[in-house]
């Protein structure tokens, strides 16, 4: 199994480019279930969940053709409404394909879904959304089964702004010819970046980046080209590890408007970001000043980026409090942070991080994608010799983050 060797206290150094967004890629390429026209989705990062995408949209009917960065998505067969569970356990967004084979098939039989270890993120708020929709749904075996011959656009409004709920209440309204309203919607980048691949292909969508989204679906819906939008999150860990480390870093094609929260923070710690025609620089010198955050639904501090911040606040002059009020268990981090010398100290659902003037290397593990990436950040600015274990998790969410790290002056490098 594979674990990466960081040989950290090393400034970094650079430019890199941002990749296309994971979080973006994924229900576009699951949204083309909605047609049987072809369609290309370009600056798709080369990652372990897009490949379990690409695997899921085969079994389901799909033919998935790459050239470089672009995914040709065309019809191969007719499409099956049921989704296997030993495709859908490796990977939470796979539950997505509910709502496209449900509005396309009018059924679909969908596993509840595995994926990360950082709380229960429950499917109900989605079955809700079907339910306004006409269809019928059930728990049968651990699989989530909806029938919806009759389905009709609806007024839904979502009890949180469930991010996965809001993509799949965008999708199966695509296709239901009239006005679905959306309150309450999650307002990520991501969300924007969808609805403008539905209006490619001929649904109306409007006020998508907005808590209130109106779709204008139609019976049909075309092929299209489109491209995904930078990965703010892989470059919100390249600010960090950056601003961790030290140094001078510049991110081609990042879009600081898709960052603010953060943004606002780092310029709190004493960090200088600035955004400019080819995206953004970052320089950081010296140890940076605490700063609390909490996270919050978009646009207010992204919980992916809670654990990286942590690991930068290891460092602080002071203390900070990080409370968390997304998910209920992401903190697992912690504890390996504390391994290199961190100060953590728990309040529920927040915790109080004091800082040092450094941290020593140590063996780590990795919980999940983002307590990975935050290990990372840690071990590049650590003394000494830090191995992170289990670095798969890492994978499915960093295209070769070691080699982009490499290409800033880190030494860091994948080993067995």
């Amino acid at each position: 199994m594979d674990k990466f060797v960081v040989n950290g206290g090393r400034k970094l150094r650079g430019r890199v480019r941002v990749n296309g967004s994971k979080n973006a890629a994924l229900p576009i390429l699951i949204a083309t279930l909605l047609t049987d026209e072809a369609c290309v989705v370009d600056n798709v990062p080369r990652l372990r969940d897009i490949r379990t995408t690409v695997r899921l949209l085969e079994i389901l009917g799909k033919r998935v053709t790459a050239r470089g960065r672009a995914l040709i998505v065309e019809p191969a067969k007719p499409l099956c409404y049921r989704a296997p569970y030993d495709v859908v356990k490796e990977m939470r967004a796979s539950v997505l394909v509910a709502g496209p084979l449900l509005a396309r098939l009018g059924r679909a039989r969908v596993p509840l879904p595995g994926g990360c270890a950082i709380g229960l993120r429950p499917v109900d708020i989605h079955v809700d959304c079907f339910k306004a929709f006409g269809a019928a749904c059930r728990n049968e075996g651990g699989d989530l089964v909806l029938n919806g011959r009759r389905l009709h656009p609806a007024r839904i409004r979502l009890r949180f702004p469930s991010v996965g709920a809001t993509e799949n209440a965008l999708m199966t309204a695509a296709l239901l010819e009239g006005s679905t309203f959306i309150e309450n919607a999650a307002r990520e980048p991501e969300i924007a970046d969808l609805a403008d691949f539905l209006c490619e292909m001929g649904a109306r969508v409007s006020g998508a980046g907005t808590s209130r989204i109106r779709v204008e679906g139609r019976r049909r819906l075309r092929g299209t080209r489109h491209r995904v939008i930078p990965d703010r999150l892989e470059a919100g860990t390249l600010l960090l590890a950056c601003a961790a480390a030290g140094g001078a870093v510049t991110l081609l094609g990042a879009e600081p408007g898709h960052l603010s929260a953060l943004l606002k923070a780092l310029a709190r710690t004493g960090a200088v970001v600035r955004a400019g025609p080819e995206g953004l620089r970052i320089e950081a010198r010296g140890r940076p000043t605490a700063v609390s955050v909490t996270t919050e639904p978009h646009p207010g501090f992204p919980t992916d980026l809670q654990p990286l911040w942590m690991a930068y606040m290891t460092l602080a002059r002071g203390s900070s409090r990080i409370r968390e009020d997304i998910f209920e268990r992401r903190f697992l981090h912690a504890a390996e942070l504390a391994r290199l010398g961190a100060r953590v100290s728990f309040h529920g659902s927040a915790v109080t991080v004091t800082g040092v003037p450094s941290l020593q290397g140590a063996g780590i593990m990795a919980s999940d994608i983002r307590a990975g990436a935050a290990l990372v950040v840690a071990a590049l600015a650590a003394q000494g010799r830090t191995e992170i274990h289990r670095i798969y998790h890492i994978d499915r969410g960093y295209e070769s983050l070691e080699r982009k790290l490499r290409r800033l002056g880190a030494r860091i490098r994948r080993a067995r």
